[in-house]
C-alpha cells in the first residue's frame, strides 16, 4: 500500500502502521503537563502493581512510566525497560541515575523481538507505542513467550474516533482492532477501561494457555496464519 503522511505503507489486519516517534521527541514524553493531560498517575494505579513483580515497559522511551512503576514493585521487583533506540535508552539511563533508581534493567530490543527471556515477566506495559511496531505479529508472539503463565499485557492506546483526543488518527486505535490483533497472537481481553482517562484506553490482555503456532518469517504486511 502507498504510505500516508504519518504511516509507513505497511498494513497489518488492514491497519496502516504508523511512523515511529524518534528520540528527538523525548522532551514531549516528559512534558510537565502530561500527568494532567493524560492522568498518568491514575493509569499507573490501574496496573495493579505489587511488590516483587517483574514488569516489562516495552517502548519505554525516556522512561516516564518506568520511573513511576519502580517504587510500586519495590526492591524485590524488577522492571525491564526496553526500546529499539539506543538514544532513548541513554536518556532513560540518565533519568534512572538522576533519581537513584536501581531496580530497572534497560534492554535494547529489536524491531521483531522484545529482548526478554521466556517466562520472565508478570506484566507487560505498552503506552502509545504498539501502533508503531512494524513487525506486530512477531512482537506480540515475543511478548506471549516472555510472559509467565497467567501474565498480562497492559495495552494503552489513544482512543480512535474520539473528537476530544488531539492525536493524529494513525496514532490511535479502536478496542476492536486491538482485540483482533492480540487474540490472533494467543491473548484474550479481560478488561478495558476509559474511566478517568482523558485521551486513552487501557486494555488488559491475558496470555492464553493454548498454543498458537509461530510463523517463522511472518511479514508485517501479512496476517498471521
Amino acid at each position: 500500500m502507498k504510505a500516508t503522511r504519518d504511516g509507513i505503507g505497511l498494513a497489518y489486519f488492514d491497519r496502516e502502521i504508523a511512523q515511529v516517534m524518534g528520540h528527538f521527541a523525548a522532551g514531549w514524553l516528559e512534558r510537565p503537563e502530561r500527568e494532567r493531560e493524560e492522568r498518568t498517575d491514575l493509569l499507573v494505579d490501574m496496573l495493579g502493581l505489587r511488590p516483587g513483580m517483574a514488569v516489562a515497559d516495552i517502548g519505554a522511551g525516556s522512561g516516564y512510566f518506568t520511573r513511576r512503576m519502580s517504587p510500586r514493585v519495590g526492591p524485590t521487583g524488577r522492571i525491564y525497560a526496553t526500546d529499539i533506540q539506543p538514544e532513548m535508552l541513554r536518556i532513560l539511563g540518565e533519568g534512572l541515575r538522576r533519581e537513584g533508581i536501581e531496580n530497572v534493567e534497560p534492554v535494547l530490543g529489536r524491531i521483531d523481538d522484545t529482548g526478554l527471556a521466556p517466562a520472565s515477566v508478570d506484566l507487560i506495559l505498552l503506552v502509545d507505542v504498539y501502533h508503531e511496531f512494524d513487525h506486530p505479529w512477531e512482537m506480540t508472539r515475543s511478548m506471549h513467550r516472555a510472559l509467565r503463565p497467567g501474565g498480562r499485557v497492559a495495552l494503552v492506546e489513544y482512543r480512535a474516533g474520539d473528537p476530544n483526543v488531539p492525536i493524529k488518527p494513525l496514532h490511535t486505535m479502536t478496542e476492536a482492532q486491538a482485540r483482533l490483533e492480540y487474540e490472533a497472537a494467543g491473548f484474550r481481553l479481560v478488561d478495558s477501561r476509559v474511566e478517568g482517562l482523558p485521551w486513552q484506553r487501557l486494555m488488559m490482555f491475558e496470555k492464553r494457555a493454548e498454543a498458537v503456532t509461530d510463523a517463522a518469517d511472518s511479514p508485517a504486511t501479512s496476517d498471521p496464519p
